[in-house]
């Protein structure tokens, strides 16, 4: 099977689409797949996280402009969508199957355009906002409105695929997953915590966080503290994680399940890490840190799977410290938002993201046009 994945990340779009899509390929490519990636030079463009995964990168040119806002969407091509398409064609491998699109910037247009150039066209996305030209769609979000999200908007016969049940995980998370005491109760005080805020962090989370953690009665916690590729405050966090003790910084991993499973609360983003919390049944205090995941955070929250604590503007560390208190004091609550959580992400979802674009790929009649 060969397939390509046009992709992008920078210090505007994060890094979580790029994460995911290498999950994905990872997986593809263990299957027998042959996987090569197209993305845009943009600033903190995560190419080389790629090719260090083993994974060929085609690059396209550095972007003209760049985007007004987090909500620019169609600003995050860095190019005008005609011009996008044109440059990904001349990037195409021949005989491809599968053509997959993971860009809040790309809509129908685009892909219409690559249709005659792969068999199979794949679209992930997240905010169900534009029309789709595609065979296959993922949307991992937790929504109330479910597959209604897409009404009106894919082609007659597009599968879809909806829900964490399909959030696409590193297989660590599977592994450490089975290792899971289901009879496991937790005690206070909270022992290790978990901070992580994603590639970028633009807003500085992860110095709010720490700060929170610098309160006299939260001192003794120890502390894993996770700094993004494109995390433009690294070494005022070195200066303070030295000022407090007790807090280990790590670099960028290839999966964040270790850190992870040996923590007792996490404090993070909405996004990708956010089913990594989940399936690993750690309970999290949530700040949503762009507009595109407000909405599940909230959802989240009301359905008892998270503590979110709101949008990154409206929170300080005086918050965040009195999350991180209750939920101290509350070992009940843990092992309830722990448990929820496990409950909604059994970590299996790119192992059936997969099964599916083989289905597709063997028996091309099961999309019923």
């Amino acid at each position: 099977m060969q397939v390509a994945i046009r992709v992008d990340a920078s210090t505007r779009i994060g890094l979580g689409h790029v994460i995911r899509c290498r999950t994905l390929a990872g997986a593809l490519a263990q299957h027998g797949a042959e996987v090569c990636f197209i993305s845009r030079r943009h600033d903190g463009n995560g190419i080389g996280l790629l090719r260090e995964a083993g994974f060929s990168v085609h690059e396209l040119p550095a972007p003209l402009t760049k985007p007004s806002s987090d909500t620019d969407y169609a600003g995050w091509l860095g190019v005008p969508m005609d011009d996008d398409a044109e440059q990904t064609k001349a990037m195409l491998p021949p005989g491809l199957d599968w053509l997959i699109v993971d860009h809040y910037g790309i809509d129908a247009q685009w892909e219409s355009a690559l249709r005659p150039y792969a068999r199979h066209l794949f679209v992930i996305d997240d905010i169900a906002n534009r029309p789709h030209d595609c065979d296959l769609l993922l949307d991992q979000n937790y929504a109330g409105d479910g597959a209604e999200r897409y009404e009106g908007l894919l082609p007659a016969g597009c599968q879809r695929l909806l829900g964490p049940r399909y959030a696409m995980l590193h297989s660590a998370f599977h592994e450490h997953r089975i290792g899971l005491d289901p009879d496991y109760e937790p005690h206070a005080p909270v022992a290790r915590i978990f901070v992580f805020f994603g590639g970028s962090d633009p807003d500085n989370l992860t110095g709010r966080a720490l700060e929170a953690l610098c309160e006299p009665d939260l001192m003794g916690i120890t502390v894993d503290c996770v700094l993004g590729a494109n995390n433009p405050y690294k070494t005022a966090l070195a200066d303070l994680a030295e000022q407090r003790g007790g807090v280990d910084l790590h670099r960028p991993q290839p999966h964040l399940a270790d850190l992870m499973a040996r923590a007792d609360l996490a404090i993070g983003a909405g996004g990708t890490t956010t089913w990594e919390r989940c399936a690993l049944g750690l309970p999290s205090v949530v700040v949503s840190i762009a507009e595109n995941q407000r909405s599940a955070c909230e959802r989240l929250s009301q359905d008892g799977y998270i503590d979110y604590l709101g949008h990154h503007d409206s929170v300080d560390s005086f918050g965040i410290a009195s999350a991180i208190r209750a939920l101290n004091e509350q070992p009940t609550l843990r092992h309830r938002l722990g448990g929820a959580s496990a409950e909604l992400v059994d970590a299996r979802g790119t192992e059936r993201v997969v099964e599916s674009m083989i289905a597709i790929t063997e028996n091309p009649a099961v999309l019923c046009h």
